[in-house]
């Protein structure tokens, strides 16, 4: 027997299964698996009148990792039909697993996500440890897939599908307290020999175990689609679904359909329907995006590729926070989940205390969903000390300034901060757009000072751009690196630059939308296409959330800047129309209650009405897909620039850093990514065309006519 699964017997007659996948730290369903688990199947049913049961365990960390993604990001439409039929044979054996006529297992002793969660629901009883690195799910859909491997067929016949529904589209992982109360795992263990003596017991208890769904008469839970209350929730199910995905991510409603149709036929009729849907979706464009960003290229930021290499890991005991606003208690909030302790400091006490009292009600909504305990959400706020001291600070090996975007402002804080702090401290700023080598100046050494954006809300956004200045030392790098692991953020390295990446790229965004409203197209037309094209939110509705007037205090501060270095700023289109709402109309953004939108007290905001008599023209309008492409090429084409110029150096942090710190459309895989999916050519063939019509900032820059010309990708 191949040593990818080992098979024992022992002597009570019950085979116990070994999942030990060789030369990986994790088991997954590659062509190794399946021809061990054939052999292993053949072998059971040529055995199965002398065996009592099976359980199904593994010798790694984790249970089972799911479908082998090298292979996955390889298939092509082409390799379709050869595709269907290997997944049929991987069903095959689940299949005969659960029919077998003896009792089987599944002793879960750590994650099993996807395919390893497929083969557990195949088990007619499910046993975890009850530990923390137990973790129960289906995420395909968050790389682009749906579960191929008989996961929407079992959940929806072991939940009924309003149940199934939110761990089949959400890709929701539980832990096993939660996998116990949810109706999927049916016994915890404490530790691996009380997991296999539990599994065996239940074994000998029920020798004629069979699954619910093989039983005659058997009624799917909650009713069949045309029960009256399903077919109720499913009669809004897709709208509510189209106006999440706006049609730009297939997997989710391949999902829907496989479920739904397959609550209305046999077993066997589902399967062959959750594998045609999976092959569609593994053969397409989309998961190929989603699987290569998220998962090859962000394992690979995680992993250090961006770190300074030969400089000892460093974890950060103490961090002092300037500045008690959303940001900056945010910030204080993840460090201290993380065990940190935190000195956050505002110009007066209240403001610092007022600073934690957001932390306080962040982390009573996570023990309101039952994510926290009490005990443990108190030794978190414990954690965090309001102050309007600078002598607090003594003792912090990193301080992060996180006060509003003024050069000098920042200037006098980070210096008292660092005199406080003494000489080994990283100083660190939250600046979005602020060069760092200026920023560096108010500290006496410059290599011990760097740049760490965070994005808002700090809580849920998952990066961390991390700037170097010109002199920032590796060292410093390093550190600002693992703080950034450190409180489970995906951290991407920049060069020092005006706007950095993200904001630099994000600007391009907001600007065009705003530009087209000033050529006279539709205001509602702007916002809806661009959510069509992927963005989270329209460019008009995020200008409102950042400000007008912030907008403008930028600009003027750059303007101010690129004097005094003797260079012209930049105009462009938007800027007409954002002075004309900020002078003329007064209306600087949500936070005034008047922008773009209005923001009525009551009832939900809107686009200003007025937008439509002041600003569009009849004859402004253009085809809905150049706006979503306008949207979308001008981020493209920045980002471009930016790795034309050094600011950013590796293609996983310009396509992570986009989707992750801007929103950039999710189904691309990033904005690099997203040429690299159009084809360089027809790209290049797009972007002149838009050139030609809207102006020489689609321009397609000298980098990527080199990479088209020599047939290379980003």
């Amino acid at each position: 027997m191949t040593e990818a699964i080992r098979y024992e017997t022992g002597q009570d007659r019950i085979v116990l299964l070994t999942l030990d996948m060789p030369g990986q730290s994790s088991n997954t369903m590659n062509a190794i698996y399946r021809e061990a688990m054939a052999a292993c199947v053949a072998r059971l049913l040529a055995e199965k009148d002398s065996i009592a049961g099976v359980i199904i365990t593994s010798a790694k960390k984790t249970f089972f990792a799911g479908g082998d993604l090298n292979e996955l990001v390889r298939i092509d439409p082409s390799e379709a039909q050869a595709f269907y039929q290997m997944v049929l044979g991987l069903k095959a054996q689940l299949r005969a697993l659960e029919t077998l006529g003896v009792p089987v297992v599944a002793a879960i002793n750590g994650a099993a996500l996807g395919g390893g969660w497929e083969i557990c629901l195949a088990c007619h009883h499910r046993v975890a440890l009850d530990h923390p690195s137990v973790q129960i799910g289906l995420p395909e859909v968050t790389l682009g897939l749906l579960p191929g491997g008989g996961g929407v067929v079992r959940m929806v016949r072991v939940l009924g599908l309003e149940k199934a529904l939110p761990y089949l589209l959400e890709g929701k992982r539980l832990g096993p307290q939660q996998a116990l109360q949810a109706g999927l795992i049916d016994e915890l263990a404490a530790d691996r020999d009380e997991l296999l003596a539990k599994s065996r017991a239940w074994i000998l208890a029920h020798p004629d175990a069979i699954q619910p769904w093989d039983v005659k008469g058997y009624r799917l839970p909650g009713g069949t689609p045309s029960d009256p209350k399903v077919a109720q929730m499913l009669a809004i199910a897709p709208s509510i679904l189209r106006n999440k995905t706006q049609g730009c991510l297939p997997a989710p409603e391949k999902i829907l359909c496989a479920a739904v149709e397959g609550a209305q036929v046999g077993f066997d009729a589902a399967h062959l329907i959750e594998t045609r849907y999976f092959t569609e979706l593994a053969t397409g464009q989309v998961a190929k995006n989603l699987i290569g960003t998220f998962w090859f290229q962000l394992n690979e930021i995680k992993a250090g590729k961006s770190r300074p290499q030969g400089v000892a890991p460093y974890l950060t005991k103490k961090v002092g926070v300037l500045g008690a606003g959303m940001m900056g208690a945010g910030i204080a909030c993840v460090s201290a989940v993380a065990g940190i302790d935190v000195v956050l400091k505002d110009i007066d006490l209240a403001a610092a205390q007022k600073g934690k009292a957001r932390s306080a009600a962040l982390l009573d909504k996570k023990v309101a969903r039952g994510q926290l305990t009490e005990e443990q959400r108190d030794a978190t706020l414990a954690r965090i000390h309001p102050t309007d001291n600078d002598a607090e600070l003594a003792g912090c090996d990193l301080i992060i300034e996180a006060v509003f975007e003024d050069r000098s402002l920042k200037a006098q804080v980070s210096s008292a901060a660092q005199a406080a702090a003494g000489p080994e401290a990283v100083i660190a700023s939250n600046t979005s757009t602020l060069p760092i080598t200026g920023l560096a100046e108010a500290v006496p050494d410059a290599s011990r000072f760097i740049g760490l954006h965070f994005f808002s809300p700090v809580e849920k956004m998952p990066l961390v751009e991390i700037i170097k200045g010109a002199g920032t030392s590796d060292e410093t790098l390093a550190r600002a690196f693992d703080f950034a692991r450190q409180i489970d953020k995906t951290p991407i390295v920049v060069k020092d630059s005006r706007g950095f990446f993200t904001s630099r790229v994000f600007g391009t965004f907001i600007n065009e939308g705003i530009a087209m409203l000033g050529e006279g197209v539709s205001a509602p037309m702007i916002e809806t296409e661009a959510r069509k094209a992927g963005m989270p939110v329209g460019p008009l509705a995020v200008s409102d959330e950042v400000s007008l007037g912030l907008m403008s205090h930028i600009r003027a501060q750059t303007a101010k800047d690129l004097h005094a270095e003797g260079k012209a700023p930049t105009e462009h289109p938007a800027f007409a129309v954002i002075d004309l709402l900020l002078d003329e109309y007064k209306r600087p953004g949500k936070a005034a209650g008047a922008g773009f939108y209005d923001y009525p007290a009551q009832g939900q905001k809107h686009l200003w009405p007025e937008l439509k008599s002041r600003f569009e023209k009849a004859d402004g309008q253009i085809p809905a897909q150049d706006i979503r492409d306008r949207l979308l090429f001008i981020q493209a084409l920045e980002t471009v620039r930016c790795v034309e110029e050094g600011v950013v150096t590796s293609t996983p942090d310009a396509n992570v850093g986009s989707v992750f710190g801007i929103g950039f459309a999710a189904w691309t895989g990033g904005a690099l990514q997203f040429i690299n999916q159009y084809g360089l050519p027809a790209f290049i063939a797009r972007a002149q065309y838009l050139t030609e019509q809207y102006g020489e900032r689609f321009s397609p820059p000298a980098l990527l006519l080199e990479k088209a010309a020599s047939r290379a990708t980003f």
